[in-house]
């Protein structure tokens, strides 16, 4: 017995599935290199951008809190890797413009970093890494501390369950600015937990927290997303909170990541 509906379906399905087959065939493959973003979370994954690529991250960051009553910024970062094991970046704030608890205004170029990175493979799926920065005090007094500080940071980084991925960073900053009663180390801890919802759609949720002695603890939670138009280039947006009084307000960011130059 002839089914004129089962027969539309056979047919209607087999002319999606040769439509879908041909334009798979035909969409072009993105064969252009990709970026590595850090931005916008506070931990750093152990993987390096593309070797002999410039990558540029930049974005805008504004806080809520006490003292500072607020704070807009302008971070940036400039990578460059040599190997896929070692790379090097400088990163700050471009422009800082707060306003103080008395209502001061302060407006000027922030801190600067330098740090090298190496990275170490544990297998396929995870790595390790490891940083040492040196930050200068190119901010004007009452944006920065007017001192250098030495970080050391510890990087594990893993990818499970297909779409899902953890940074997880330890490190420790030697200030050279110290209050009296205060330790001269401080360490900081952050762990990020990523998911990509897409090829290009993905979030991120992340804790992060530093101590230091004579000092009030700090912690911080982070949500953001990210929208990749192409491999060159990814969009971010997102916020954190602070999640003690001496943690901060609220703060909101959003940002790119982009490929700029191949140098070699």
């Amino acid at each position: 017995m002839i089914d004129p509906v089962a027969d539309f379906r056979r047919i209607l399905l087999a002319a999606l599935t040769t439509v879908g087959a041909a334009s798979a065939a035909d969409a072009p493959v993105d064969t252009s290199p990709a970026v590595t973003p850090y931005r916008p979370s506070v931990s750093t994954p152990a993987a390096l951008s593309v070797p002999g690529w410039v990558e540029v991250e930049a974005g805008f960051q504004n806080t809520r809190a006490v003292d500072p009553l607020s704070r807009a910024s302008l971070p940036y970062a400039v990578k460059l890797a040599f190997t896929p094991d070692w790379g090097i970046r400088l990163g700050g704030d471009a422009v800082v413009r707060q306003r103080g608890a008395d209502g001061t205004i302060l407006t000027g170029l922030g801190d600067t970093s330098v740090i090298v990175k190496r990275r170490f493979e544990v297998d396929s799926a995870s790595a390790l890494g490891f940083e040492f920065g040196v930050q200068s005090p190119t901010a004007r007094a009452g944006i920065g501390s007017g001192h250098a500080d030495l970080t050391l940071n510890g990087i594990y980084s893993s990818d499970f369950a297909e779409s899902w991925h953890i940074d997880v960073n330890a490190w420790a900053t030697h200030l050279g600015a110290v209050e009296a009663g205060s330790g001269a180390w401080q360490p900081g801890w952050a762990a990020a937990l990523s998911r990509s919802l897409s090829d290009r759609c993905g979030v991120v949720a992340e804790l992060s927290g530093t101590h230091q002695a004579g000092k009030a603890s700090t912690s911080q939670a982070l949500f953001a997303a990210s929208f990749s138009p192409s491999h060159p280039q990814t969009f971010d947006i997102g916020f954190s909170k602070g999640l003690t009084a001496a943690s901060g307000g609220w703060s909101f960011f959003f940002g790119a990541t982009f490929l700029l130059v191949q140098l070699f």
